[in-house]
């Protein structure tokens, strides 16, 4: 089951200024609760968001221009290619979307007396830094200015989603029930399914109605033709996409394919790790999958053998020739076979003016996938071939331990029944923040 907790979208009411003339209101309420639209609507009145910074006020608390920017930059720094114009006025509006959302979810904790301390704050923001940017914190601060960005806006996310955690924990999970027996079924199912294939996948998905539906295709085809060109799937799920997993950048983690609505498990069975496909309707709207990877259900799969690894570096000199470049990397290959294993390794790249830096507890499949391969058919003390560049410098990686994983065994009732009570908070969760939205009021300027 996929879960839509965050959807980002707002039912904006924008007031025309009628001028008076004989064409009629262009939509109103019927009698019967639903919308009388025409096919020709004359917007009357100008509103062309190029002429100022999207701001609001959301229940008195104000969103700048400034605000805005600064998440922005989080996504453009994230894309490799450059935005064009049309996009990024589009990434600014769903930007402002999804900063409405998060100070309604950080006013209602406070309303409900759910406070979360600058320290936890500080501490995710900290984490963030080693685990995304492989920097302390000081570093990450510089690149985020940089960027056209701030620490503040960073961190004001990382409140809304501490926030909304707790708040869903008090105020929903403590009222939604699980029976054994539907655990026990899932069980029973999982068992079943042993050695077929399951499948971790991203995705963002977005609803639709049907006056909205042309319009979100054409976003879509818009996010693909971004992704393809190289912008991050995590940077766009994160600020597009309106499903639960938004926040973990759209990643699902593993799925087996019947627990995925049939159109998108249609799709999954065919992907190869690395494809990017979409849109494909689905459950209300439409979704671009990404398959990060995929194994068998409950089998031991090779790649998470858990590694100790020695990488020996070599730097070329400034202004090295490719001719001189070739002669010192054949150098430094023969001097990296001549090693006696990882107990000779910083001796043998001390003769050479080569780096060591060693590694416990590398899991095989987190690393690059051209050399997933080659780790895998190592023997303790052998290494990987040379990569790299002249510029950068050489490296190998040498085997010092391999801890191959046991046959994956099926999960605990505990966290098969932890499983079924998040879908179910999730469901509730998405109502809960549509009614926030309902009540509030939110003038924008």
């Amino acid at each position: 089951m996929i879960d839509r907790t965050f959807p980002k979208l707002l039912c904006t009411l924008a007031a025309l200024s009628l001028a008076a003339s004989p064409i009629a209101v262009a939509a109103q309420a019927t009698s019967g609760g639903t919308l009388d639209i025409p096919a020709d609507v004359a917007i009357l009145g100008k509103g062309d968001p190029n002429v100022r910074k999207p701001t609001a006020v959301v229940e008195g608390q104000v969103i700048t221009g400034t605000d805005v920017d600064q998440r922005v930059a989080l996504l453009v720094a994230a894309s490799k290619g450059e935005i064009p114009a049309e996009e990024l006025q589009r990434l600014r509006t769903q930007v402002l979307r999804n900063l409405i959302d998060e100070t309604l979810q950080i006013q209602e904790a406070k309303a409900q007396e759910i406070e979360v301390s600058q320290a936890e704050v500080d501490q995710t923001y900290a984490r963030v830094a080693a685990q995304n940017f492989g920097q302390n914190v000081s570093a990450m601060d510089g690149y985020l200015t940089r960027i056209g960005s701030s620490t503040g806006s960073l961190k004001r996310q990382i409140l809304g989603e501490l926030s909304w955690q707790r708040l869903l924990r008090r105020n929903v999970a403590p009222f939604v029930n699980v029976s054994a027996e539907e655990v026990n079924e899932m069980m029973a199912r999982l068992e079943a399914s042993r050695g077929t294939e399951e499948y971790r996948l991203g995705e963002i998905w977005l609803a639709t109605t049907p006056e909205t539906r042309e319009q979100v295709l054409g976003n879509l085809a818009k996010i693909v033709e971004q992704l393809k060109q190289g912008g991050s799937f995590l940077g766009y799920a994160r600020q597009y996409s309106e499903s639960s997993t938004a926040a973990a950048g759209g990643d699902l983690g593993f799925v087996r394919l019947e627990m995925l609505p049939s159109e998108l498990a249609v799709a999954a069975r065919q992907m190869q790790p690395g494809q990017l496909i979409g849109p494909i309707e689905n459950s209300g709207g439409f979704s671009i999958l990404y398959l990060i990877d995929k194994k068998a259900v409950l089998t031991a799969d090779p790649r998470d053998a858990v590694l100790s690894l020695k990488q020996i570096s070599y730097k070329f000199p400034p202004d090295t020739s490719d001719t001189d470049a070739q002669a010192r990397l054949s150098a430094f290959a023969g001097a990296v076979a001549a090693m006696r294993g990882c107990g000779d390794a910083e001796t043998g790249a001390a003769a050479i003016g080569a780096e060591v830096a060693s590694n416990d507890g590398i899991v095989l499949r987190s690393l690059p996938d051209q050399l997933q391969p080659l780790l895998a058919e190592l023997q303790i003390g052998q290494t990987t071939p040379p990569f790299g560049s002249a510029k950068d410098g050489v490296s190998v990686l040498m085997l010092c331990g391999r801890d191959d994983p046991k046959d994956a065994g099926a999960p605990s009732f505990d966290d098969l029944m932890a499983q079924l009570e998040d879908d179910r908070v999730n469901k509730r969760a998405q109502r809960y923040l549509r009614d926030l939205r309902n009540d509030a009021v939110i003038e924008y300027n």
